[in-house]
C-alpha cells in the first residue's frame, strides 16, 4: 500500500487555475441556468445590504439627528423589509433547486465522459490501476464536483457583491475607519491561501486512501470463497484494519488542517471587530461619526465578516470540488494507447487469412520483450494451436490480433489489411474470443447471451444456446432464460459459464476465433461437453487455440510450439511427436511446465 501511495503522489500535479479553465466548458454548457442562478443569488443579498441602512435611519431618527421617527416610517421600513424577505425566499428556492440540478447535469456529463474514456484505455492502464480507485473517482469525487459547480460561482458572486457594496457604503460612512478594517483583508488572504494548500493536500490524501479502502474491500469480498477456503479471515481483517487505520490518520490530519484554517479565520474576525470597537468608539467620542452611522457600520462589518466567514467555510467544499476535478482529469489525461487512426476504414473480412510480418512486441509498462521478429502465416479456415511453456508469447499473439496491444515493430494483416489501419469496432467485431476466465455480467441468462449481438431475437438467442450445448441446462434453471445468474455468474458451474460464453460467440458469428485455454479450468465431463461446443464453433472459421492440455489440440490442422526463440517447432500432432523435440517432451510430461 505504501508503494501505491508513493506512486500516486508522484503523478503530475494540477494548478487550481488550470483545473478551473478545463472545467469551465462543462459549466458553459449550462450558462443560461448559471446566469439565472447568479441573478437570484444577487437578489438574496438585498436584505443584508438594506437592513443596516434601515437600522441607521431608525436610530438617527430616534436620536433626533435625522427626520423625526414616526409610526408611519416604522411601518414603511417594515413593509420594505418584508417584501425583500419574500424576494429572498423565492430567490433562495431557485438557487437550492435549479442550482443543484445544474450541478447534477454537470456531474452526469463528466461521469459519462470519464466512462467513455475508460472504455478506450488499454490493458496496460487496468493492469496498473485498482478498480476501487477508479470507482471512487467517478462516483464520490464527482458528487463533490456537483456541489462545487453549484456553490462556487454563487458563493464568490455573492461574496463579491457584499464586499463591494459594504466597502462603498462603509467608505461613505467613515473612510478612515473603513481603510483600517479593510487593511486586515490582504493579510487574511495570504494566510488563508497558504492554509488552503495544506487543506488541498490533505483532501487529496484522503480521497486516495478511500480508493485504497474500496479496492481492498472489493478484492476481499470478490475473493470471499478463497478467503474462507484458506481460513484467511484474520489476515484479511488485518489488511483491512491497516488500511482503515491509515485512513483514520489521514482524516485526522485533514481535521487538524481544517481546524487550523477555521481558527485562523476566527482570529481575523475578532481582529476586525476589535478595530471597529476601538477606532469606532474613539471616532464617536470625537464626534467624527454619529450613533446611527456607527450602528449601521457595525451591522455592515458583521455582514462583511459573515461573508468572509462563509467564503472561508466554503473553502472546505471548494477543496473537495477541486480535488474531485483533479482526480477526474487524472483519468481523462490517461493516454489512450489503442485508438483509430484518422483515416481508419472498416475491416473487410474475406477468407480470414492472418499474417504476422516481422512482428516484435514488448509490454509498455515493464518493457518485457516477448516476441522478436515473428513471421507467421495463418491460412483461411485453419485451426492453429499454440502450445509451449509459459512466457513463450501464446497469449500475447492472441492479444495483438484484436489490438488489445499494438505491435512494437512489424505488421499484422487480416486478408492483406494492416489491422492498425482499420477501425477497432470492425476489427473486434470480426473476432470472437473464448477465454479460460469467463466473465459473465450480473443479469439473466438471456442478457448475457444477447451481449454477443444486441438486438438479437429470442429465437436467435435460443439457437445460439443450442449450438453451444447450453440450452439443456438452461431449461432446468428456475426461470429458464430469464434466470438471474448472480455477479460474474456465481450461481452457475464452471462448465455452464463457459457454455454461455460460447453461446455468446455463436450469436456474434465472427469470422475469426480465438480460444484462450477455454477448457483448462474444467473437469473432465465439462471439458468434453465444452470441447464439442468449441468444435462446432470453430467450423468454417480461422481459429487460434491456446492450450496447456495438449490432448485438446492434437487434432488441430497445425500446432506451433512457442519458446524463447518464438516458434521452436511446427507441424501436426504426429509430425511433432516424430521429431522427438520440445513438443514430444511436453506430451510425455518430461518438462516441468505443461
Amino acid at each position: 500500500m505504501a508503494k501505491e501511495k508513493g506512486k500516486d503522489r508522484g503523478k503530475r500535479t494540477y494548478g487550481s487555475g488550470e483545473l478551473i479553465r478545463r472545467f469551465y466548458p462543462y459549466l458553459k454548457k449550462y450558462r443560461k441556468l448559471l446566469y439565472l442562478d447568479l441573478f437570484f443569488a444577487a437578489l438574496t443579498t438585498l436584505c443584508d445590504i438594506v437592513l443596516p441602512m434601515i437600522m441607521r435611519q431608525l436610530t438617527n431618527s430616534a436620536l433626533g439627528t435625522a427626520a423625526p421617527l414616526t409610526s408611519g416610517m416604522v411601518l414603511r421600513m417594515a413593509a420594505l423589509y418584508g417584501v425583500l424577505r419574500l424576494i429572498d425566499a423565492g430567490a433562495n428556492f431557485y438557487m437550492q433547486s435549479q442550482g443543484h440540478i445544474m450541478g447534477v447535469h454537470i456531474e452526469t456529463d463528466m461521469r459519462t465522459d470519464a466512462f467513455d474514456h475508460l472504455q478506450k484505455l488499454s490493458d496496460t492502464f487496468y493492469a496498473n490501476t485498482k478498480i476501487g480507485q477508479i470507482m471512487g473517482r467517478i462516483t464520490n469525487d464527482l458528487f463533490d464536483v456537483t456541489e462545487f459547480a453549484h456553490h462556487c460561482p454563487e458563493e464568490f458572486f455573492i461574496g463579491g457583491i457584499k464586499l463591494a457594496a459594504s466597502f462603498v457604503i462603509l467608505c461613505q460612512t467613515s473612510l478612515p475607519l473603513t481603510l483600517l478594517v479593510f487593511a486586515c483583508l490582504p493579510v487574511m488572504l495570504v494566510v488563508c491561501t497558504r492554509l488552503n494548500l495544506w487543506l488541498r493536500k490533505a483532501q487529496k490524501e484522503q480521497r486516495f486512501q478511500i480508493g485504497e479502502l474500496n479496492a481492498a474491500i472489493e478484492d476481499s469480498l470478490l475473493g470471499q470463497r478463497v478467503v474462507k477456503a484458506f481460513t484467511a479471515e484474520e489476515a484479511e481483517a488485518a489488511k483491512f484494519d491497516a488500511g482503515n487505520q491509515d485512513f483514520r490518520k489521514i482524516k485526522t490530519r485533514w481535521y487538524y488542517a481544517m481546524a487550523t484554517f477555521g481558527t485562523t479565520t476566527r482570529l481575523f474576525d475578532g481582529l476586525m471587530y476589535l478595530v471597529v470597537i476601538v477606532a469606532g468608539g474613539l471616532f464617536l467620542v470625537q464626534g467624527k461619526i454619529n450613533p446611527g452611522d456607527l450602528v449601521a457600520y457595525i451591522l455592515y462589518v458583521s455582514t462583511l465578516i459573515a461573508t468572509i466567514r462563509r467564503i472561508v467555510e466554503f473553502a472546505e467544499q471548494f477543496q473537495r470540488g477541486m480535488t474531485g476535478i483533479e482526480r477526474f482529469y487524472e483519468i481523462m489525461d490517461a493516454k489512450v494507447d489503442i485508438q483509430n487512426l484518422p483515416d481508419a476504414v472498416p475491416l473487410k473480412v474475406g477468407e480470414g487469412r492472418i499474417d504476422f510480418e516481422d512482428v516484435s512486441f514488448e509490454y509498455p509498462d515493464d518493457h518485457n520483450r516477448v516476441l522478436r521478429h515473428l513471421n507467421l502465416h495463418i491460412r483461411a479456415g485453419e485451426n492453429l494451436a499454440l502450445v509451449g511453456p509459459s512466457g513463450g508469447g501464446k497469449t500475447t499473439i492472441c492479444n495483438l490480433i484484436p489490438r488489445f496491444y499494438d505491435v512494437t515493430d512489424g505488421v499484422i494483416r487480416i486478408d492483406g489489411q494492416d489491422i492498425r489501419g482499420v477501425t477497432l469496432e470492425s476489427l473486434r467485431g470480426a473476432i470472437g474470443i473464448v477465454q479460460q476466465d469467463v466473465y459473465l455480467f450480473s443479469g439473466t441468462v438471456r442478457e448475457n447471451i444477447a451481449y454477443g449481438r444486441p438486438g438479437a431475437t429470442d429465437a436467435e438467442i435460443i439457437e445460439a444456446a443450442k449450438q453451444a450445448g447450453a440450452d439443456s441446462f438452461i431449461q432446468w434453471l428456475p426461470d429458464g432464460y430469464d434466470s438471474y445468474i448472480g455477479e460474474r455468474g456465481v450461481k452457475l458451474s464452471g462448465g455452464q459459464k463457459q457454455r454461455l460464453s460460447i453461446a455468446r460467440v455463436f450469436l456474434k458469428n465472427p469470422k475469426l476465433l480465438i480460444l484462450d485455454e477455454a477448457t483448462s479450468a474444467l473437469d473432465n465431463e465439462s471439458e468434453t461437453l465444452v470441447s464439442r461446443s468449441l468444435a462446432r464453433l470453430a467450423e468454417g472459421r480461422t481459429t487460434l487455440t491456446i492450450a496447456h492440455r495438449l490432448t485438446t489440440v492434437q487434432h488441430a490442422d497445425r500446432i506451433l510450439v512457442l519458446g524463447n526463440q518464438n516458434i521452436e517447432e511446427e507441424g501436426t500432432h504426429e509430425e511433432l511427436l516424430a521429431k522427438r523435440g520440445l513438443y514430444y517432451r511436453l506430451w510425455n510430461g518430461l518438462t516441468e511446465e505443461t
